[in-house]
C-alpha cells in the first residue's frame, strides 16, 4: 500500500502522517479502556514513561519513517528481504548491551542472513541507479536496527503490564512524534492530496498499524519471540507474492536464493532460541 500511495505523489513524511492520524484514536480509546477495566491499575514510574516511549518511537516512528523513505528507492520484495534481517540485528543488540554471548549456531545464522542479502542486493548493484539502491538499502536496514530495539524493549516492558496497555502507549508515542514532525516540517498541510491517497492510509492505519501491531504484540506475549520469529518468516514471501500481484514486482533467480537464505538464518536463529527455552 505504501508503493501503491506513492503513485499518487505524496512525500515519505505526510504519509506517515496520515497513517498515524487514522490510528491515533484507536489507540487512545484502547488505552483508555483497557486501564478502566483493568483489575490493576498501572503503576508506572517516570522511567517505564520514557522507555515505553522510546521502544515505541523507535519501533514505529524512526523505523517506520525509515521504512517509508526506503521504499521510494527500491522494490518492496527487496525491502522486506532486508527489513526481515532485525531477528539477527537483536541477537547482535543483545550481545552489545545485554553480555548475552553469540553460539556458533547464531554466528552460522548471521553469516547466512547477510550473505543472502547481499546476493539479494547483488543485481541492484549492476544497475543505473545503483546509488539509490544503497540509499534504500541503507534506510531499510535503519528501520530494522530501530524494529530490533523495540522487540528487546517490549519483551522486557510485557512483563509490567497487558498487551493493551502497552501497546496502545507504545503506538500513542510513536503517532506523537510523526504528528509532530509534520506539523514542523510542513505545518499540518495534509488535506490537498487526491481522494485515493486518504483511503489507502486509512487502510494502513487501521489494519497495517492499529490490528497487525495488537497482534504482533500479543503474540509474542502469547507464543514467545522466537515462535513468533519463526512464523514471520512468510513476511518476505508474502510481500514479493503481492508485490507480484499488485506492483508488477519480479525477482531474478538470484535474487529468490538471498532471499531463501535470510530466511533460512532467521530460522536458525529463531529455532535456537526456542531450543534453548
Amino acid at each position: 500500500m505504501v508503493k501503491l500511495a506513492y503513485r499518487y505523489e505524496i512525500d515519505s513524511v505526510s504519509l506517515m502522517a496520515l497513517r498515524m492520524i487514522f490510528s491515533l484514536p484507536f489507540f487512545l480509546i484502547i488505552a483508555y479502556l483497557s486501564n478502566k477495566k483493568s483489575a490493576q491499575k498501572l503503576q508506572l514510574q517516570k522511567r517505564d514513561w520514557g522507555l515505553i516511549a522510546v521502544f515505541g518511537i523507535s519501533g514505529f516512528y524512526v523505523a517506520s519513517l525509515a521504512d517509508f523513505i526506503g521504499l521510494q528507492f527500491i522494490t518492496a520484495s527487496l525491502e522486506r528481504v532486508i527489513l526481515f534481517s532485525y531477528p539477527t540485528i537483536v541477537v547482535l543488540i543483545a550481545a552489545l548491551f545485554l553480555n548475552r554471548k553469540i553460539k556458533k549456531s547464531e554466528i552460522f545464522a548471521l553469516v547466512l542472513t547477510y550473505a543472502g542479502t547481499g546476493i539479494a542486493l547483488f543485481e541492484n548493484f549492476k544497475l543505473p541507479n545503483e546509488d539509490n539502491v544503497l540509499i534504500g538499502s541503507t534506510l531499510i536496514f535503519i528501520a530494522a536496527i530501530g524494529y530490533a530495539i523495540y522487540v528487546i524493549g517490549s519483551g522486557q516492558m510485557l512483563k509490567k503490564m497487558g498487551t493493551l496497555q502497552y501497546n496502545s502507549l507504545a503506538m500513542t508515542a510513536a503517532c506523537m512524534a510523526i504528528i509532530l514532525h509534520h506539523l514542523i516540517v510542513y505545518d499540518l498541510a495534509l488535506f490537498h492530496f487526491q481522494k485515493e491517497i486518504y483511503l489507502l492510509t486509512f487502510i494502513m492505519g487501521v489494519f497495517s498499524t492499529v490490528i497487525a501491531s495488537f497482534l504482533i504484540t500479543g503474540g509474542i506475549r502469547i507464543i514467545g519471540a522466537s515462535h513468533a520469529a519463526i512464523i514471520s518468516s512468510v513476511g518476505p514471501i508474502s510481500t514479493i507474492i503481492l508485490a507480484y500481484i499488485f506492483l508488477g514486482e519480479r525477482l531474478s533467480g538470484l535474487q529468490w536464493m538471498g532471499t531463501l537464505i535470510v530466511i533460512f538464518g532467521v530460522l536458525v536463529i529463531a529455532l535456537n532460541k526456542e531450543n534453548k527455552d
